[in-house]
């Protein structure tokens, strides 16, 4: 049977450009969390150094800074989420980024092996916001399994 892996993006708003001083301790931080992640039961991999002008131009928006990474479940990536030291900055997310005022992350299943592109990412938070969560694209509020996704029969083209 094929193994599936969870992919997530996230995205936020700057508040600032990067080297601007309200980004500063956001930026201090970026090396220290994503390490936590890199060393996180679970984790597989993340998107590094992305092309700046690909976000731009897939996002539309040069102000959006973006987060792709895959984990063997949902477990893990809750894990690194929620118990780890990632919280810590997590919490702190209003003093570097603006609110969106749509899904800005989501969640889906990939077979075992296949990395995301960014194309990939808004394709999954686009259909989140048109169509809600569902096993093609969900967030934690809905935790549907691997098994939930083999079965799901789309009402819509995807």
């Amino acid at each position: 049977m094929q193994q599936f892996y969870l992919a997530q993006v996230n995205i936020a708003k700057r508040l600032a450009p990067m080297d601007d001083p309200i980004m500063q301790d956001f930026v201090n931080n970026v090396d220290r969390i994503n390490a936590i992640a890199d060393n996180s039961d679970g984790f597989i991999w993340r998107l590094q150094d992305e092309d700046k002008d690909e976000v731009a131009q897939v996002f539309q928006d040069d102000s959006i800074i973006v987060n792709i990474s895959v984990w063997k479940n949902l477990e893990a990536l809750f894990n690194y989420t929620y118990k780890s030291g990632h919280v810590e900055i997590f919490k702190r997310k209003k003093e570097w980024f603006s609110k969106i005022e749509m899904s800005h992350m989501a969640f889906w299943y990939i077979p075992k092996g296949d990395i995301p592109t960014l194309q990939d990412a808004k394709h999954k938070l686009d259909y989140l916001n048109e169509n809600g969560s569902s096993p093609y694209a969900f967030t934690f509020k809905d935790k549907f399994s691997i098994t939930d996704f083999l079965n799901y029969k789309p009402l819509k083209q995807i």
